[in-house]
């Protein structure tokens, strides 16, 4: 029954005359505007891919690692499965029917140390990370102003167009006053 209503709109709405730009005679029916959104959706996956591309061949396999492993460690999912290792640790060696298991007794002294090895290698990675996600991001941003400066250019030139087309209509409704 929605199914229905909603298809109802939706076809109205296609009945419904395109609209306009204003100044042009474009028509943006749903088409139109599909397929103004499937070029820039498709433009923006082609610069995505190109900066990844870029920074596949820039950086090294280290560096790559490093990233990996530093997305993980800064995940929710690194913090789920590190404290439910840390609890099935602790629980472990704390039980009494384990003990003759019991790898790591009560103050947890290679608990202690395993957590110190991680945080003492962890940090490092995670800000050469940082350190060259910042880079990544300038690099982006030089892009983007570039794009921006770019744009800025040819609106410019088109309002010296657009101003120039006004005094030639203004000329030209100047003259046939003139005529009249």
């Amino acid at each position: 029954m929605v199914h229905n209503i909603w298809k109802q709109i939706n076809l109205k709405k296609q009945i419904e005359k395109p609209k306009k730009i204003q100044g042009f005679d474009i028509d943006l029916n749903q088409e139109n505007l599909s397929r103004i959104d499937r070029l820039v959706d498709r433009y923006e996956s082609e610069i995505l891919h190109h900066l990844d591309s870029d920074y596949t061949q820039k950086t090294k396999l280290s560096d790559r690692i490093a990233d990996k492993i530093a997305q993980f460690g800064g995940s929710w999912k690194f913090i789920i499965w590190f404290s439910y290792t840390l609890a099935a640790w602790m629980i472990w060696n704390s039980l009494s029917f384990t003990k003759a298991f019991h790898f790591d007794s009560a103050p947890f002294i290679l608990l202690n140390l395993c957590l110190s090895f991680i945080a003492a290698f962890q940090a490092p990675v995670i800000m050469m990370s940082q350190n060259r996600q910042a880079v990544r991001d300038k690099h982006e941003s030089v892009i983007d102003f570039a794009i921006n400066y770019k744009a800025e250019q040819e609106i410019g030139d088109m309002q010296s167009r657009l101003t120039n087309i006004e005094n030639q209509l203004a000329e030209i409704r100047d003259l046939l006053k003139q005529k009249n």
